[in-house]
């Protein structure tokens, strides 16, 4: 019997449905905030992606929360669709492997919203939404905002910027002052945790720092041109490789479509998606994109939050990412399960400076690369 997660504070119930999940050792994350969210401590955590931060939330969440009691107890809140049906599915498998069943319901923007409120009416104890419908359906009256004990703000970097804090605060204005606060995020910046002690009660910054490393499995390389040839640029290296299924990385979400545009223009099979997709067009292009009628997806890094599709072989930057953080989250997409995976980045000349600086930042090679005659070639 594993009792490392029992010596967290938790019950032998989640440990062994844990167990039965394949869970036996907590990660750094866990270890430190767990202990603390039991106490009911408003908490800051910064961890990277990967690292378990869903279930250091959600397990004290789980203990917590009164099984006998229909009603709402716990509300988490997530900036995209994706992260919000990650978070969901999480939930129900933990449900589904424990003898306590945890009832949920997830509530996103751009569906029907009359189905919502039919599972609404079950009285779900944990409700997992996007900020702008969750508000929506509490002004409805259908979220029982009183009875929420627990506020989860999952990628906080994002929820708290300037475009969205608006919504996160109209949430949680409806809820009970006495009400625990959690934060979580992979990147935390100053003016973030100063928004974030504007709603928290003397909350505790737990900050698990890991050795970012880039899987070993993936090959580097770049290319440079003038910015106006990066589409032609790309047009070439996609015959040349004619990958399986490549993400295109680009910087501002709103120029998602005219890249898209772009691209098909060219003859490339390519869709995108960004936050202003209605679901139904969203599940339309990751599923042309999971089965391979599309070969090229074009995202910005906040609407490839959540994502995680198997089969992906190539990641190219059309835009460079200033921060060397992303480069290693873009490039992670590929190469994943052991397979191998390619990160192409097409760079200008005065974005070479970017390079030198993920190559510092990671210790790796970056190789600088040509294309004559539709084949690759060194430089």
């Amino acid at each position: 019997m594993n009792d490392l997660f029992e010596k967290l504070g938790l019950n032998r119930a989640i440990s062994d449905s844990l167990e039965k999940m394949g869970f036996k050792i907590p990660t750094a994350i866990q270890e430190k905030v767990i202990p603390l969210a039991l106490t009911s401590k408003d908490i800051i955590g910064k961890s990277e992606t990967g690292t378990g931060k869903t279930l250091a939330y959600l397990l004290p969440i789980f203990q917590k929360i009164d099984a006998s009691k229909r009603e709402m107890q716990a509300l988490i809140l997530a900036p995209t669709h994706e992260l919000v049906m990650q978070v969901y599915k999480t939930i129900n498998l933990f449900s589904d492997n424990s003898e306590v069943k945890i009832t949920s319901a997830a509530i996103i923007g751009d569906v029907n919203i009359t189905r919502q409120i039919e599972k609404l009416k079950e009285k779900p104890h944990i409700i997992v939404g996007t900020p702008g419908r969750t508000f929506d359906l509490i002004k409805k009256r259908k979220i029982s905002a009183h009875t929420i004990k627990t506020i989860v703000v999952d990628e906080a970097d994002v929820l708290l910027d300037s475009s969205h804090i608006d919504g996160v605060k109209a949430v949680i204005k409806t809820t009970l002052k006495e009400r625990q606060l959690l934060l979580f995020s992979a990147t935390i910046s100053k003016d973030t945790i100063t928004e974030a002690k504007k709603l928290m009660k003397t909350p505790e910054f737990i900050s698990v720092e890991n050795k970012n490393e880039v899987n070993s499995n993936i090959t580097h390389y770049y290319f440079t041109c003038d910015r106006r040839d990066k589409i032609e640029i790309l047009r070439k290296l996609v015959h040349a490789i004619n990958p399986d299924k490549a993400i295109v990385f680009i910087n501002k979400s709103d120029d998602i479509e005219i890249t898209t545009s772009k691209l098909k223009y060219h003859k490339l099979k390519a869709e995108g998606i960004h936050g202003s997709n209605i679901k139904e067009d969203r599940k339309k292009v990751l599923e042309a994109f999971r089965n391979g009628k599309i070969n090229l997806l074009v995202a910005s890094d906040i609407a490839a939050r959540g994502l995680d599709i198997k089969g992906v072989t190539h990641i190219f930057n059309l835009d460079l990412p200033v921060e060397p953080i992303n480069y290693l989250h873009r490039v992670g997409r590929c190469g994943r399960a052991s397979t191998e995976g390619t990160a192409i980045t097409i760079a200008s000349p005065n974005e070479i400076r970017f390079i030198k600086k993920y190559e510092k930042a990671f210790d790796i090679k970056i190789a600088h690369k040509g294309i004559y005659k539709g084949k690759i070639v060194n430089l």
